[in-house]
């Protein structure tokens, strides 16, 4: 894949090794490769539906990838993916047209059994757990701090109860302050 002494104005070579990947219901993913000593600055892709000439194009600049996500697809249908590379001199031809359907809804699920369980969902379950757990275990702080504080508080109620006319023993001297000799401010003198 190196291409010999190239001029920025030579004409760019299509991308090779065009191939479609991660293909599922509503998307996929197209990968190429490029000759090397291509001034590549970006990629062109035609997407088109068998058969409908309508087609879908994507384009992007100022990149160095080598793989596009396709998305919006519609399932159990055929498409048609064209590469091109651009270069500040323009583009590339168009790549070998790569063919691919992606599957219908009920195939992808009859691939999983009920019984399957891929580690990617084991490991969504076992975030859910923990995440789960992590309040459980906040709640049950905050309990007990509910309670810990409701318990000092009887307590400081408690202490504070008439305990056998105690506090009704107290004369009005005990109450007292220099500026009311007779009792405080609530005492009244009648």
């Amino acid at each position: 894949l190196i291409r010999p002494g190239i001029n920025e104005n030579a004409m760019l070579s299509a991308p090779l090794n065009v191939t479609i990947r991660e293909i599922e219901v509503n998307s996929a993913v197209v990968t190429w490769e490029i000759l090397e000593g291509d001034p590549v600055i970006g990629f062109a892709i035609t997407q088109q539906k068998k058969d409908v000439r309508m087609l879908r194009f994507i384009q992007e600049v100022n990149t160095t990838t080598r793989s596009c996500a396709l998305w919006d697809l519609d399932e159990d249908t055929e498409y048609i993916v064209h590469v091109q590379s651009i270069s500040m001199g323009g583009s590339s031809p168009p790549s070998e047209p790569v063919l691919f359907r992606t599957p219908k809804e009920s195939e992808k699920m009859a691939s999983k059994s009920p019984d399957e369980v891929t580690m990617e969902e084991f490991g969504h379950a076992a975030q859910l757990r923990a995440g789960e757990l992590i309040i459980i275990v906040v709640v049950l702080i905050m309990w007990a701090g509910v309670i810990a504080l409701f318990c000092r508080q009887y307590d400081i109620i408690k202490d504070n109860e008439p305990n056998n006319n105690k506090d009704k023993a107290k004369n009005s001297s005990e109450c007292s302050t220099p500026e009311h000799p007779q009792g405080g401010l609530l005492r009244s003198n009648v």
